[in-house]
């Protein structure tokens, strides 16, 4: 009991658990009552907030390799997904009827031979041609075919290979995502090499490769993929990098039966090309084991390829106690064939820093020049002065420090391939050094057989 001097009576003194029991009370009115104005607060701006619960769900986590149920469940998904958007584009009968309607709905007068259609029969055409069509016949498409026709019409022939290319973007497209067994937009090596190999029966100028040499054949195509798209080695490739490149393009050429041995031999993907290359990996291979060490690979090409750079190759490069398969010889070749490609450049750029420095200097252009004035001294030429050479490589790339080349100096320049040739090959820097005469001797014969 306590005494209130204000009342001047005695009051109770709560007991512990009664003061205990009223502050929780006192605590659950307060909720209460915070629940009851939130909730009214809440309401009131129920107008505003509305838009929250429509908002999707945008991410969606990858299934773990041991739930198999949920892998098995994405890939159904997908095919389903890549059957659907299949079946949206044109077939060759549709594609046979949209080329009967423009055929008929062609504004005079033709240009030479050339069918051409105005804008109101180009909208007409798109009623006609039915669901499937109705992308191809927008005002933005047929602006983007307008060129200088007098009278606002576009090319009847040129609107319907725009809509081919199209048509077979999207089915490559499909047909690469069928392979792309992650389903993330890309392709990694085995995906590719099981494409290509798929691919392989389907390609008329590839039917006289015997089926021994497909593994040689697959790895030989998909070096090419990934020397040039995956310069940082991810070992992944995107779909939509490999539908912009040209080479599926050269790969998908090979359908021509009538191609001509011309386009084959410049075709990388050609059967004539893919044994030549392994042709020539497996005459520097003396030994016969399979891999190639730095004294076989000397003899590549005209065999005036420098020994530092050799050891620069088998220093930088994966190689397998000190000798070189396949694989890695696809990508030195690649490189040394293709030497005005940034890529290639890339390549070889990395072998030129030996300082790791990422930028060429005065000390690294002698390092490697140094072995060509030796070559020139081992056949009995006079050595040409460092100093003139570093002047001219300076000058011919114009770097942003004058002191430094760096790989983008050198890509911009548009003289890589000359610089590199100077540095790693006697036969590319005697090319360069003679190169005024080589051309008065090209002309020289050019003449003559305009005479003749």
């Amino acid at each position: 009991v306590r005494y209130d001097f204000r009342s001047r009576r005695q009051i109770p003194t709560p007991q512990p658990d009664q003061a205990q029991h009223s502050e929780q009370e006192l605590k659950d009115e307060e909720m209460e009552l915070f629940t009851k104005y939130y909730m009214e607060w809440k309401g009131g701006r129920a107008n505003v907030n509305t838009s929250y619960a429509n908002i999707p769900r945008f991410y969606y986590r990858l299934p773990a390799e041991d739930e198999v149920l949920l892998q098995k469940l994405r890939e159904e998904s997908r095919a389903v997904f890549l059957q659907r958007k299949s079946r949206e584009l044109l077939d060759n009968e549709e594609l046979q009827n949209l080329w009967f309607l423009l055929d008929k709905h062609q504004t005079s007068p033709m240009i030479g031979e050339e069918a051409m259609i105005n804008y109101e029969n180009f909208l007409k055409v798109g009623e006609k041609a039915g669901l499937k069509c109705k992308q191809f016949f927008t005002a933005k498409i047929f602006a983007k075919l307008l060129h200088n026709d007098p009278y606002g019409r576009i090319s009847i022939m040129q609107f319907f290979n725009y809509v081919m290319r199209k048509v077979w973007l999207h089915q490559t497209r499909i047909g690469l995502s069928l392979y792309d067994v992650a389903g993330q937009g890309y392709l990694r090596e085995s995906d590719l090499e099981n494409y290509i190999l798929e691919l392989i029966p389907t390609l008329p100028q590839l039917d006289g490769l015997e089926k021994s040499f497909y593994s040689f054949y697959v790895c030989t195509a998909v070096r090419k993929f990934f020397f040039f798209l995956d310069p940082l080695r991810t070992g992944k490739i995107k779909i939509q990098d490999i539908l912009a490149c040209s080479f599926l393009d050269d790969l998908l050429e090979l359908r021509d039966e009538e191609l001509s041995k011309e386009s084959q031999e410049t075709n990388w993907f050609s059967a004539p090309s893919a044994l030549r290359v392994y042709g020539q990996y497996l005459n520097l291979d003396k030994d016969h084991n399979g891999m190639l060490s730095k004294e076989e690979l000397s003899r590549y090409g005209t065999g005036t390829l420098t020994n530092i750079f050799l050891d620069r190759v088998f220093q930088e490069c994966l190689t397998y106690d000190g000798e070189m398969d396949y694989k890695t010889y696809l990508d030195f070749v690649l490189a040394l064939e293709n030497r005005k490609e940034p890529a290639a450049l890339q390549y070889i750029f990395k072998l030129l820093d030996i300082e790791n420095k990422g930028y060429l200097n005065v000390f690294s252009l002698n390092y490697f020049f140094r072995a060509i004035q030796e070559q020139m001294k081992i056949h009995g030429q006079e050595p040409v002065s460092f100093q003139d050479v570093k002047d001219e490589i300076f000058d011919m790339v114009k770097p942003k420090d004058p002191y430094r080349i760096s790989l983008q100096d050198l890509i911009n320049s548009s003289q890589g391939d000359t610089v590199t040739s100077i540095l790693i090959d006697l036969n590319g820097f005697w090319t360069y050094e003679n190169r005024e005469v080589l051309v008065a001797s090209d002309n020289d014969s050019v003449a003559d057989a305009d005479d003749t």
